[in-house]
């Protein structure tokens, strides 16, 4: 689950991260005054979407004076913005951090992340910070220093000195540097973050450590026990057919194709989709209906895939373990007869009861395709979709 900018620097300040004095606004009024309300005679407004690259499609902002705040204002709220990280439909700016402006001596990287691979949090550190790591990592990977950390011992306080002088900090703010990385690896470990990136964390010429930019994301499998990050998410950055699926207990994700697929268990997911694109298909989705397909979770799933309306096409697949086909292709028939298809439905059936299901689609007298195999459905599905399309 991603958060915001200013909800990431609300809690790394809590963890003893110091940041520039901003405040939210929702309003081109309301953004004026946040202005007014902190001094100086800069100040940058900053879009507030779900990603990175906010600089380069010109949701920040750099002002000299209210009435270019208030111009700046005007040209974000209610308006998406497309980075590189939304795809090309871009997401909607519903609020602005207005942010005092700093004097800027010197740009850092700073970054906590889980490196599954290793099984530890690897902290990423570079004195060349302001620009995309990803690139750096290419064109002068020796700039960027990289300290694995073990979790059952955690941050060392020799881990996080050797990060500081990797920095090339100067000494008289080495102290507050260890600070604030041991600061950033505390909010990663007690709230269960994926991640903790500041890019840019910036000396200022009056020699202050800030965090300019703050993002943080959390595991949503942990959500469960952090009822106040959960609180913290916004729907309207996130697909509304994911927060529909998730709401429903179901485990959803939108793409780009136009074959939509509802299906039981990741991995015969990701099987169902490579063969859909191996005969020539691209999936719509995502989407893993779990162990306890009901009759009403069923029609639930094929009203989320159908809530798509690219979708000219739809794949169930479904391999009975814990499930039972003939229950499966009950909640099937259920569905398909309360929900106005008009796209071709292609159904495969494995597993316990597997001719019990088949009976029953078979039997119901609804212009249900069924296949035998992975790849026979893989292939009537995209024929399907292909017809419908012509």
């Amino acid at each position: 689950m991603n958060i915001h900018e200013y909800q990431a620097k609300e809690i790394l300040t809590g963890f003893g991260v110091k940041i520039a004095e901003g405040g939210l606004a929702y309003s081109v009024e309301e953004a004026v005054q946040r202005a007014r309300e902190i001094d100086g005679d800069t100040w940058v407004v900053k879009a507030q979407i779900h990603s990175g690259a906010r600089g380069k499609a010109g949701g920040i902002k750099v002002c000299k004076s209210h009435t270019e705040v208030e111009k700046a204002a005007e040209a974000l709220l209610g308006n998406k913005l497309v980075t590189h990280q939304t795809g090309p439909n871009g997401k909607m700016c519903t609020r602005l951090y207005i942010e005092a402006g700093s004097k800027i001596a010197k740009e850092l990287y700073l970054s906590f992340l889980i490196d599954r691979s290793t099984e530890r949090v690897i902290m990423i550190g570079s004195a060349q910070g302001g620009m995309e790591i990803e690139t750096l990592a290419k064109t002068d990977p020796d700039a960027i220093q990289k300290i694995y950390i073990e979790p059952a011992v955690g941050l060392q306080d020799f881990q996080a000195r050797k990060m500081a002088f990797a920095l090339n900090l100067d000494t008289s703010v080495l102290n507050n540097a260890v600070k604030t990385i041991k600061g950033c690896y505390r909010a990663l470990r007690d709230l269960d973050a994926n991640t903790v990136e500041i890019n840019p964390l910036v000396i200022t010429e009056n020699n202050e450590l800030i965090a300019l930019d703050a993002k943080m994301d959390f595991d949503e499998n942990a959500l469960f026990r952090r009822h106040k990050i959960a609180e913290l998410r916004d729907k309207s950055q996130v697909d509304s057919r994911e927060v529909a699926a998730a709401e429903s207990g179901l485990s959803y994700v939108g793409l780009d194709g136009d074959i939509g697929c509802m299906i039981n268990g990741a991995g015969l997911a990701m099987a169902t989709m490579d063969m859909i694109k191996l005969a020539g298909g691209e999936p719509a989705n995502f989407l893993d209906v779990g162990g306890g397909a009901s009759a009403e979770r069923t029609e639930k799933a094929f009203r989320l895939v159908l809530a798509d309306k690219g979708v000219k096409a739809m794949l169930v697949n479904i391999f009975a373990g814990i499930n039972r086909c003939d229950w499966i292709a009950e909640g099937v028939v259920h569905a398909v007869k309360n929900i106005d298809m008009t796209v071709p439905l292609v159904v495969r059936l494995s597993g316990t009861n597997v001719e019990e299901g088949r009976r029953i689609i078979a039997e119901s007298g609804l212009p249900i395709i069924t296949a035998d195999t992975l790849a026979d459905a893989a292939e009537k599905v995209v024929q399907a979709r292909n017809e419908m399309a012509a």
